[in-house]
């Protein structure tokens, strides 16, 4: 039997490939991973030890930390038998991202700073429970940004979309239209002040994709999706049969940035 080896010509056309791919890959920007952290509680003494919590230990130490910028925020309604609090935690890498709470551990001051809620006693929890989502960002926004609102945060209207697919394959499609559709783009045009765009890698529940969008207020977001749903990219956009059906389920929560949020 006589094996078949590839012609000089066929091994280095394969080369090149693999080299352009590499090279692209490589040149390709990195992209953050972020922790949403979801905070359940029901009482108002719970709250207020979570944000002394989070304003005076947590969001000071991540910033020691050398990470620039944490979202905290709070559902516009919250409903008693369940409410919540919102702490979204960017990261450069998996392994930040995986080594924050050693690297917390070994802060003295966080330690000080958040005894109330680290040393909590069983029967007085501040909170019932923590509920954590990873995601990793999009490549059409590989980093988070500052909202460039005017508003004061109290007014300020903040929308944090969940697109739930049928299928894996599905929701590959869905973040297709995202990147390679321009869906970010046209946000973008619109002036929707997004913070981020990102995949669901983690959590309850998937395939997933989540992404937060920012506005002076409720009116002024109703703005915003009334000309995106008229506008012209978007009608041509949602028409392509490529896109179809990718999305079976969709969760939309309106939060307000507390005052002491970066976002």
């Amino acid at each position: 039997m006589k094996l078949y080896r590839p012609s000089g010509f066929i091994c280095l056309c394969i080369s090149i490939i693999l080299i352009s791919t590499i090279k692209t890959k490589a040149n390709a920007p990195a992209r953050d991973y972020y922790q949403l952290k979801i905070y359940h509680y029901k009482t108002q003494g719970q709250e207020d030890r979570l944000d002394q919590y989070l304003q005076q230990a947590y969001v000071p130490a991540i910033h020691r930390a050398g990470i620039k910028y944490v979202g905290v925020f709070k559902p516009v309604t919250q409903q008693d038998s369940d409410r919540k609090i919102y702490v979204f935690t960017p990261f450069s890498s998996l392994d930040k991202l995986a080594g924050v709470e050693q690297l917390l551990q070994a802060d003295a001051k966080y330690l000080a700073d958040g005894k109330d809620y680290i040393d909590a006693d069983y029967k007085n929890a501040p909170y019932n429970r923590i509920e954590s989502i990873i995601l990793e960002a999009f490549p059409g926004m590989p980093s988070t940004a500052v909202p460039n609102l005017t508003a004061a945060k109290a007014d300020r209207v903040y929308e944090l979309r969940s697109y739930e697919s049928a299928t894996e394959k599905y929701n590959v499609n869905k973040v297709r239209m995202f990147n390679v559709g321009d869906e970010i783009g046209l946000f973008k045009r619109l002036n929707f002040n997004a913070v981020f765009y990102s995949e669901v890698i983690s959590g309850s529940r998937m395939p997933n994709l989540m992404y937060m969008t920012t506005f002076n207020s409720k009116a002024d977001r109703d703005k915003h999706w009334d000309a995106f749903g008229s506008d012209p990219q978007w009608k041509s956009l949602i028409a392509k049969d490529e896109y179809k059906n990718n999305v079976i389920h969709a969760d939309m929560i309106f939060l307000h940035p507390t005052e002491y949020s970066d976002f």
